[in-house]
């Protein structure tokens, strides 16, 4: 083998690791919370996806800006007990990167997606779990991860009605708008 071919070989070898290590951290990471420790039948509560995404890395806005692009999107399995009324994504920052001409809309940092939950009035208190997924696909300034899909779901408390319920997480709703 030649000398040329060695050092192609091993610069390619080296591009491969480097690739690899990019790809095997995790470039985003995701969380559930509710609004409440509690909720009685017959009426909503709050929930709310949290994603962290890594310095240097967005994920696309859930209504990109170009049709190609892969939405980002929380999607809960409504259950017999619990329907999931609405689901609130904020909008995204246009933002210029080096692989595309115009301008994208992203999600960078952290991003809170909320989601609107209605208790059916015959439910019998109890714990209610909503199988889910949180879907993306992160890109830096160059190039683009593999879409990818982390399972995301929510586990509810159903109390008695009439029974008191604390308040939790206010600091996450705050910003949350179901308009």
């Amino acid at each position: 083998m030649g000398q040329r071919m060695m050092r192609v070989l091993v610069v390619l070898c080296l591009f491969a690791v480097g690739a690899a290590a990019q790809t095997s951290k995790q470039v985003v990471d995701a969380r559930t919370v509710l609004a409440a420790e509690g909720v009685a039948p017959g009426t909503t509560l709050k929930a709310a996806a949290v994603a962290q995404i890594a310095p240097g890395y967005h994920i696309n806005d859930h209504k990109p800006t170009m049709d190609y692009l892969i939405p980002t999107e929380w999607k809960l399995e409504a259950t017999r007990e619990i329907s999931v009324e609405k689901v609130a994504y904020p909008k995204g920052q246009l933002k210029k990167f080096a692989f595309s001409e115009t301008q994208l809309s992203v999600y960078e940092g952290t991003l809170t997606v909320g989601a609107l939950l209605k208790v059916a009035r015959q439910t019998r208190p109890g714990t209610y779990t909503l199988k889910g997924d949180f879907k993306y696909q992160a890109c830096n300034d160059h190039a683009c991860l593999p879409p990818k899909s982390l399972p995301l779901a929510l586990t509810v408390t159903v109390v008695r009605r009439g029974a008191p319920v604390k308040p939790t997480h206010a600091e996450v709703f705050k910003n949350v708008r179901f308009e």
